[in-house]
């Protein structure tokens, strides 16, 4: 995928940079990158509470509202709030269950370009993080903070602010207090039933209403909602027990 550079980048072609910041010798392409540029130095547009500058004002009314609390967009299904009309319009896609980012590799789909980009790497391989307590590697920074937790920490930060219990990972707390609540935020665009749980609705769309993408066994053809449920299953023609008994070799 072609990416183009930054109109005001200056790492390449550094001859047509023609306009230098007086102030720490920057160089801009053309006149308004430099304009724009120099209103950090100016301070045209600061912040009265804490001084910090910014380079115009969408940035500057973005940065008070983490001051003043303001969260002008607003959820038409579950009233959460936001600052910012991209961070509502990726909140809006856990209610739609809309996932525009395809993997161009496997077809599986994304609600969100990060996550996209994050999954490519388990195709190319690259795992980057590295846990430095066992040395086992990660193509995600989440995952590996996940295993961390999991596998060398019995910390539970996260309670349960009705039942006092203890969590791990505070999206299990969000589930779980769903149980008390009876609070079903996953509404199907198809018809009138709700669910608890992401993947709950996605098993539904699937199933009830054909949308998404089977997981299907390569031997025997049985079909799954999630890759999960199929590797479990492959297990069953490998012939493989992975689970042994402490106290018999059964």
């Amino acid at each position: 995928m072609k990416i183009e550079a930054n109109a005001n980048d200056t790492t390449e072609h550094p001859e047509e940079n023609l306009y230098s910041c007086t102030e720490c010798e920057k160089r801009f392409t053309n006149e308004r990158y430099l304009k724009s540029h120099m209103n950090v130095h100016n301070s045209k547009y600061n912040c009265t509470e804490c001084g910090k500058c910014f380079r115009d004002n969408r940035r500057l009314t973005l940065h008070i509202r983490s001051h003043s609390g303001e969260k002008p967009f607003e959820c038409t299904v579950c009233s959460k709030r936001f600052t910012q009309s991209v961070n509502l319009d990726r909140h809006s896609r856990i209610h739609s269950g809309e996932k525009p980012y395809k993997c161009h590799l496997c077809d599986k789909a994304f609600s969100e370009c990060t996550s996209l980009w994050k999954h490519v790497r388990v195709h190319a391989g690259d795992k980057p993080y590295k846990c430095a307590l066992c040395n086992k590697r990660f193509s995600q920074t989440n995952a590996l903070q996940t295993h961390k937790r999991y596998v060398h920490s019995n910390r539970r930060p996260y309670d349960c602010q009705y039942c006092g219990k203890q969590f791990k990972r505070i999206g299990d707390v969000s589930c779980h207090v769903r149980i008390h609540t009876g609070a079903k935020p996953y509404s199907c665009r198809h018809c009138s039933d709700c669910f608890t749980q992401l993947n709950q609705l996605t098993t539904h769309l699937l199933k009830s209403h054909n949308e998404g993408a089977w997981f299907t066994c390569h031997i025997c053809q049985k079909k799954f909602s999630r890759s999960a449920n199929l590797k479990t299953h492959l297990v069953c023609h490998e012939g493989a027990k992975s689970y042994v008994c402490s106290e018999s070799p059964k």
